[in-house]
This record gives C-alpha cells, sequence and structure tokens, in this order.
C-alpha cells in the first residue's frame, strides 16, 4: 500500500485523480528501471512516499538522484512514489527484485491502489529477451506496445499515427499449431501478469517494453525514455540534437556506480 511521507517539504497526498502512473517492470538488463531513473532525475521529481509490500526483497541506500551532499544521505528502499503535479505525474519506482511466488499478490495490492488514488491510466515499461523473438519480431524496430482494450479507445487511433508497433502474439505450439497465438513476453517479469489483470479489472494501461540482452543497457534505457516522450512530450526534444539521447536527459549520479569502480592502473 502507499504510505505518504514529508519528504517535499509538505504533507503528500494519496489521491492522484487524473495522473498519469509510470512504473517499471523488474525484467531482462533492468531496462525499466533505468528508464524510470532517467524519467525522475530529469524532471527533478519529489518523493511523495514509499509503497509498503512484502513482495519485494528489501533493501535500502543512499539517495539516487542526490544533487549535493546534503542530500546525499537520504535514504532510499525498494519501492519509492515520486510525483510531479504541474505535469499530472506520478511514478513508482521498484529497485529490487520480487520474492518468488509474489507477483499475483504484488498486482492486485498495486492495481487497488491506482482505482483507489483514481489514477487515469498507467505506463508500464518493460523489456523482452532478445533472442527468444520470433521471426515477426525480427523485424524493424526492437520497441513494442501493448494497450488494455479501455485505452485502446482513447489513444489506439494516435499509435498508429506514431507508426508504432504492437506486441505481437506467437504461436502457442510452435511447429505444432500455429494458428493458436498467445502474448509471451520472456524476460518481461510481472509484464505480462499486470497487463491481463488490468485488462480483466478496466484499468488504462499501456506497455512499452524493448527486445534486448543483459549487459550495458543504458542505451536502451535511452531508446525506451524516448519512446515514451515520443507519445507523452515529457520534455522538448531538441531537434539539433535528436540523435543524442543523452542531450535531453539527465542521469542521476548514481549511474556513476553503475558498473562499479574502474580497473587500478597497477594492472597494466
Amino acid at each position: 500500500m502507499f504510505v505518504p511521507c514529508d519528504c517535499g517539504g509538505g504533507s503528500a497526498s494519496s489521491d492522484f485523480k487524473g495522473f498519469t502512473l509510470f512504473m517499471p517492470a523488474v525484467s531482462v538488463g533492468n531496462v525499466g528501471q533505468l528508464a524510470i531513473d532517467l524519467v525522475i532525475s530529469t524532471l527533478n521529481m519529489t518523493k511523495v512516499g514509499y509503497f509498503y509490500t512484502d513482495c519485494l526483497v528489501p533493501m535500502v541506500g543512499n539517495n539516487p538522484y542526490a544533487t549535493a551532499e546534503e542530500n546525499s544521505v537520504e535514504l532510499s528502499i525498494n519501492a519509492e512514489v515520486y510525483s510531479l503535479p504541474s505535469k499530472k505525474v506520478v511514478v513508482l519506482q521498484i529497485r529490487s527484485p520480487f520474492i518468488k511466488n509474489k507477483y499475483r499478490p504484488f498486482c492486485q495490492t498495486l492495481l487497488s491502489w491506482v482505482k483507489n488514488s483514481k489514477c487515469a491510466r498507467v505506463v508500464l515499461l518493460s523489456s523482452s529477451h532478445a533472442y527468444q523473438r520470433d521471426d515477426e519480431q525480427l523485424l524493424g524496430t526492437p520497441l513494442r506496445y501493448l494497450l488494455t482494450p479501455d485505452l485502446e479507445k482513447a489513444v489506439g487511433g494516435l499509435m498508429q499515427e506514431l507508426n508504432w508497433k504492437e506486441m505481437e502474439k506467437v504461436a502457442a505450439y510452435p511447429g505444432i499449431n500455429d494458428t493458436e497465438k498467445v502474448l509471451h513476453i520472456p524476460g518481461g517479469g510481472i509484464t505480462k501478469l499486470l497487463f491481463t489483470e488490468s485488462c480483466s479489472k478496466g484499468i488504462q494501461m499501456a506497455v512499452l517494453l524493448k527486445f534486448c540482452s543483459e549487459g550495458d543497457n543504458i542505451p536502451d534505457a535511452f531508446a525506451l525514455v524516448n519512446y515514451l516522450n515520443e507519445w507523452l512530450q515529457l520534455i522538448k526534444s531538441d531537434s539539433n540534437n535528436s540523435t543524442d539521447p543523452s542531450t535531453q536527459w539527465k542521469m542521476p549520479s548514481s549511474w556513476r556506480l553503475l558498473f562499479g569502480n574502474g580497473l587500478p592502473p597497477a594492472l597494466f
């Protein structure tokens, strides 16, 4: 459940009526989580609370978005909520993996909060194993989207105008029965479960995902957040530097430690 805090210097409201909720899936390459980091850091969002749950591995650390020594000592935990009322955006950042067999209870708790807080829609940023694509998915862009029926009515036409590719369904039994198609998101964590639950509960949800592999996934995060921005225009694109995403998005200070310290010169 959502627990408000006064981190922003005032009382945090749990009423996000009309807000768009962004959140990541803990998926291959942690691409969704890295993309959410870029959104929070670039928009300078204020922490308004945390999401209390026993479904995630407990963790605690320093402020990942520290800008000065004074705020670097603030603590962060496994699931925190950030808000930007001026853009009607709220973000749930997840920083640790799920405990075994806790996917479904988490999804139920999360969607209950979404309804109670009156969020207008949910945008889930995710990823999927590139090596498990079928022949059709190998063509064109590695970026895909999914819309629940309720959101399809509102923005389906816009997706067509943007020439986005919807996530393809694949054969349930390849080589045996190719006519029966199912949604398959290998490496996507809670993505499929949360999407199908949102469909059944009438919640407006969009899934944006990228096919990728484990490794240095910073470029994948930039690609995914630019994909998001193409739709929702969180920041104005700089036409003079449109090929360089680093000029538009602010990398958080914690990314300096993403791969640990450099190699000691004494090795060479």
